[in-house]
């Protein structure tokens, strides 16, 4: 199979790509990305490419399986607007335009509470690329709405006393759904859901995702 990545410089997507590069499953690996990332295997092609162009290489999103892990935060976008952009209209666009080339499968990093009709702008953003995802009839739509990550080495203060906050609680049996599980985790979950799940839409929670 050849797997194709959006977001392969996120934390979660870097974790991905490694995965997929060892995985014999996969004898070919397309990321798309903004700028080199140094990063050499033999079976991992990197695309630079403009975000706000799709049109302009098309061509080049071709495969079996597209992981999207692509988001940010407010805070690094800078405003709502922004975070719009890259948190929805990249993947949308991309998704569009890799089911009109035929790629069968695909795996969207989507967050806790998504739905388009949350009153928490995250959420509702997140809900509405579900939603528009599910329009374009992939054969195989598997969504993973993971609680908070727990990345290495982040320099997110907020992210660092959220992660430890909810640590606590779910020490005292509190907010279990919102249990912090690591980027390499997730990651292997993702690698593991095209062949572990069957063809249709499939949404996992964090219960379901930990037991995948």
């Amino acid at each position: 199979m050849k797997a194709l990545v959006i977001g392969a410089t996120g934390a979660t997507g870097k974790e991905l790509v490694n995965l997929l590069l060892e995985n014999n499953d996969y004898e070919a690996v397309s990321i798309f990305v903004r700028r080199p990332t140094g990063k050499s295997h033999p079976k991992l092609t990197e695309h630079i490419v403009d975000f706000s162009n799709i049109n302009s290489f098309q061509s080049a999103i071709t495969g079996d399986v597209l992981f999207s892990c692509l988001g940010t935060t407010l805070k690094d976008a800078g405003s709502k607007e922004k975070q719009w952009k890259i948190d929805y209209d990249i993947p949308a666009d991309f998704a569009a335009a890799a089911k009109q080339n035929n790629v069968k499968s695909l795996v969207l990093v989507s967050s806790y509470g998504a739905s388009a009709k949350s009153s928490v702008y995250y959420s509702m953003m997140k809900g509405k690329l579900e939603e528009y995802l599910q329009e374009l009839n992939f054969p195989q739509y598997i969504v993973f709405r993971p609680g908070p990550l727990i990345r290495e080495n982040t320099d997110r203060l907020g992210e660092k006393i959220s992660v430890k906050v909810i640590k606590f609680f779910n020490a005292v049996g509190l907010f279990k759904n919102l249990k912090p599980i690591t980027t390499a985790f997730l990651a292997e979950k993702l690698e593991k859901a095209p062949k572990a799940i069957s063809e249709g839409t499939t949404i996992l929670e964090l219960s379901q995702i930990i037991e995948l």
